[in-house]
């Protein structure tokens, strides 16, 4: 049983439609306010070595990256501590409030509480113009498959590759690029967080599509023998770029660094150089 098995769970209760993107929409006059909220825990999500203040900093990026694959503006962010131990408040808040004020977000509240372990919540808010909203349905056959800057960086950090740990302990959420991509008509986005591999097929199953992708064109990190490379590219977690389709027409797109990276197929499936890819990544698991 893994995190989108039980999602199913959630959509027969509150319906579908509520489940399908990164962040729930309110109507705002001729704006769209979207919603996010994102649980990090130490045994789960903060890797051994991070700091009080790169915990702070993650937890905020996370919230930020989902308002960022909308195509939103983030505004605010409300955070909820929990606490094993109290002395860790200052540094996580101070990492969160750090990552907000680069990303242009400001912390309006949350709460404090003891905790059998560090455990943050973050809510974040974000504005969109409703024209500019991107959501992950809306991919077209014959749009190209694109991602922003080098997937797999965090988890090579996690298989050793020390270079790498500021990817995975400082991401950096791609704000101003989801704000570009929805003024210039991207069809559908989501960010990469569980891994390529994944984020397609999540993408496949709210769209009458799939993915082709040619290896070739996968950005990869360096420095990594190239089976292990192409391989954290597609199935890393831990990355917090945008993965999304462009109609071809729109491309290339200037300001942002983005690379095309497949193309969507009129059939339901994601493939690499003809062959299936396989459906893994980051994933929350139950016995």
């Amino acid at each position: 049983m893994d995190d989108r098995e039980l999602l199913t769970v959630v959509m027969g209760i509150v319906g579908k439609e509520k489940c399908l993107d990164d962040c729930a929409e309110v109507p705002c006059g001729d704006q769209i306010m979207v919603v996010t909220t994102d649980m990090l825990h130490r045994t789960t999500d903060f890797v051994e070595g991070m700091s009080d203040w790169q915990i702070g900093w993650m937890s905020a990026a996370v919230t930020l990256s989902d308002i960022a694959s909308m195509g939103a503006e983030p505004k605010y962010l409300l955070i909820a501590v929990g606490l094993d131990t109290w002395q860790n408040l200052a540094g996580v808040m101070q990492g969160a409030q750090d990552c907000c004020t680069k990303f242009g977000a400001a912390i309006i509240g949350g709460d404090i509480d003891r905790h059998g372990e560090l455990t943050v919540v973050t809510t974040g808010l974000g504005l969109v113009d409703k024209h500019h909203l991107v959501r992950r349905t809306g991919a077209q056959p014959g749009d190209l498959v694109c991602i922003t800057g080098i997937p797999g960086q965090a988890q090579a950090r996690l298989d050793g590759y020390v270079q790498y740990e500021k990817a995975l302990f400082e991401p950096q959420p791609r704000v101003k690029e989801g704000q570009h991509l929805g003024r210039v008509g991207a069809s559908a986005m989501m960010d990469d967080s569980d891994g390529i591999a994944l984020s397609l097929y999540d993408l496949v199953s709210v769209n009458e599509c799939g993915f082709s992708l040619d290896s070739t064109k996968l950005p990869v990190p360096a420095g990594i023998p190239a089976n292990q490379a192409r391989e954290l590219a597609l199935y890393g977690g831990g990355d917090y770029e945008l993965i999304f389709t462009l109609p071809p027409q729109r491309h290339p797109i200037d300001g942002i660094s983005y690379t095309v990276i497949g193309s969507t197929i009129s059939e339901k499936v994601v493939v690499i150089d003809g062959r299936p890819v396989e459906k893994r990544g980051y994933q929350h698991l139950w016995e």
